[in-house]
């Protein structure tokens, strides 16, 4: 891809950092989208829970990559916690696509971050992306979450849908919580371990989003997850293997609800999600394998 200007906004999180580094590694230049005031020309001023963005500091940009959002798995799923969830996704996604339609230019491409929560419990069903919506409250905000991004879809730009899985890295989201817990010889199933899991490198994560900016027939919702979803047995057996410590431990399935409350349903929830459309497009995963992929963590 040629040097390209392009807006990211959830770019201090896990996967908007990396994606950050790995483009302004290769010479593009980055706009990030900050709540504080700006200190240079790479930052732009926005307030996703007030949906107000400086539409002024996109012009230009020949992308937009929304991954914002409060984290999942970061607290509690009070009433309160759910809706700031709901508001920083929903709220920043709908004030960015706005943004991004009154341009006078606008971007040629708005990638939308969203989640395999879309789909719900799958069980041991394998779904794409043709699969619809399922139930909870993860689902419908995923669902809501991509609804928000029509006035740009409107606006005849380019729009496309992360429905990212669990991403395998030390620096954060909820496999930064299991590393620790396995390298101290702590870790173990959860529940019964038959849920599946469907996850994805997070080397791959950053290709995927750069494969989707970059192909221009690409539209629509795309999964993010390695080609074979494990159940959480396997995975746990595979991180001891690979870090080379025992996983005798399990945390029973009532334990986990009375510490994580209505969380513990998409903890212990089955989700055997596969990343057809990515596949069909060419992109080749660096780390498909579960083994390869805790190595590439470290």
């Amino acid at each position: 891809m040629e040097r390209s200007r392009i807006a990211v906004a959830g770019a201090s999180g896990l996967i908007g950092s990396a994606l950050v580094r790995s483009l302004t590694a290769d010479g593009h230049e980055v706009v990030r989208l900050v709540r504080r005031a700006p200190r240079g020309a790479d930052e732009v001023r926005w307030d996703p829970g007030r949906g107000d963005v400086d539409a002024a500091g996109l012009a230009g940009c020949d992308a937009v990559v929304n991954l914002a959002g409060a984290g999942v798995g970061d607290r509690r799923w009070t009433p309160e916690y759910k809706r700031v969830m709901r508001d920083s996704r929903v709220l920043g996604t709908a004030a960015l696509a706005e943004a991004v339609a009154a341009l006078p230019r606008p971007p040629r491409v708005f990638v939308n971050g969203s989640a395999i929560g879309f789909y719900g419990d799958t069980g041991d069903r394998v779904v794409d992306e043709e699969a619809p919506p399922g139930d909870g409250f993860l689902a419908g905000l995923c669902v809501e979450w991509e609804e928000a991004a029509a006035p740009a879809e409107e606006a005849g730009v380019r729009t496309v849908f992360a429905r990212t899985g669990l991403v395998v890295a030390r620096g954060g989201g909820a496999w930064g919580r299991l590393f620790p817990l396995f390298r101290a010889g702590l870790g173990g199933r959860l529940g019964d371990g038959r849920q599946y899991w469907s996850y994805i490198a997070l080397h791959d994560e950053v290709a995927a989003l750069r494969h989707l900016i970059d192909h221009d027939g690409l539209f629509g919702p795309f999964n993010l997850t390695a080609p074979q979803p494990l159940t959480n047995a396997e995975i746990t057996a595979a991180m001891g293997r690979v870090l080379h410590r025992p996983t005798v431990w399990t945390v029973p399935a009532p334990v986990l609800r009375a510490a994580l409350g209505e969380m513990a349903g998409d903890v212990l929830g089955s989700q055997r999600v596969v990343p057809r459309r990515l596949l069909e497009s060419g992109f080749r995963f660096a780390f498909p394998g579960i083994d390869e992929a805790i190595r590439a963590a470290g």
